[in-house]
């Protein structure tokens, strides 16, 4: 007979408590999905796509309005957050952020869904977010698995963005691209982190837990050093903070090591006022996230 299990909790985080016996609880799932659609008023299109299967992992396309059968158009790699451990690509408030992002910018996003704490302990979200750019990478010469991206794709002008963990994960993807690189002809020109999560808060020793593997409170995926950030391989970067964010003391210490690593790219960092993590999820039509999403898509689009 099988033993009761030992509900004695053994440690405890923001997000989940651990018990006795191994077993791990989360607070919040907060996994509410709904399926890729055809906006009759946005004109965008989105569908879902697997990169692989073992590991499973794969990703939500959405594909802006077209002006001719053979138009060209940058893509955005959007990573979602959640704190390594919910959300999704096709969370509610994530597809309908894509949606818009792709309408109003004119681009191609590939919203990446990677494995979540604890079924797929990190770095599991680093190596699926990593597979889904090489994936879209391989469709550069116009032979990949997907047509929407063989057909459509300007590889020559990949972004990638993510908030709170995503954000984290978007300078890991970066890092390995000034590290690794990407098929010849693939470029991604900038990076957009919203609210990222970095170490030096109350979450780290969360995050150590999270991840079995990793090598301590200066774990570079972590709390990079000035060395990898000179490495990011973008010409550009873009950060949001905001200002009752517990994480934006962490973030502003990224942008500062930025700053002064010698990485030859140029960064900003726009803060909002009276305004707490990942505000804009709450409501994406609201006054101060339509400016968020403003200065984003101004950013993407900029020459």
């Amino acid at each position: 007979m099988a033993s009761a299990p030992n509900n004695e909790i053994a440690l405890k985080f923001r997000f989940f408590q651990v018990y006795k016996d191994g077993r791990v609880e989360l607070f919040n799932p907060h996994n509410q999905k709904i399926p890729p659609s055809d906006d009759p008023v946005t004109g965008v299109q989105s569908k879902d796509v697997i990169i692989s299967s073992e590991p499973q992992v794969s990703a939500r396309i959405f594909l802006p309005k077209l002006k001719s059968p053979s138009q060209k158009l940058p893509l955005l790699l959007y990573i979602h957050g959640g704190g390594f451990l919910m959300k999704s690509a096709s969370s509610p408030a994530y597809h309908k952020l894509c949606n818009q992002v792709a309408g109003e910018a004119d681009f191609i996003v590939v919203s990446v869904e990677y494995g979540l704490f604890p079924a797929r302990p990190i770095p599991a979200c680093y190596e699926d977010s990593w597979a889904v750019l090489q994936w879209v990478a391989s469709h550069v010469n116009g032979n990949g698995h997907d047509p929407w991206l063989n057909d459509h794709a300007d590889l020559g002008k990949v972004f990638i963005g993510g908030d709170s963990a995503g954000g984290n994960i978007s300078h890991t993807l970066a890092f390995r691209v000034g590290s690794i690189g990407l098929p010849r002809g693939v470029k991604v020109v900038g990076v957009v982190m919203v609210h990222p999560f970095f170490g030096g808060t109350k979450d780290d020793e969360m995050w150590l837990y999270m991840c079995p593997t990793n090598s301590g409170l200066n774990d570079p995926r972590m709390n990079p050093g000035v060395e990898d950030l000179a490495r990011l391989g973008c010409e550009r970067m873009l950060i949001f903070v905001a200002e009752e964010d517990y994480l934006t003391v962490a973030a502003k210490s990224y942008y500062e090591k930025l700053r002064r690593s010698g990485w030859k790219g140029t960064v900003e960092l726009v803060e909002k006022e009276k305004e707490n993590h990942c505000f804009h999820l709450l409501d994406l039509d609201g006054d101060k996230a339509l400016e968020m999403r403003h200065k984003f898509v101004s950013f993407l689009k900029q020459d």
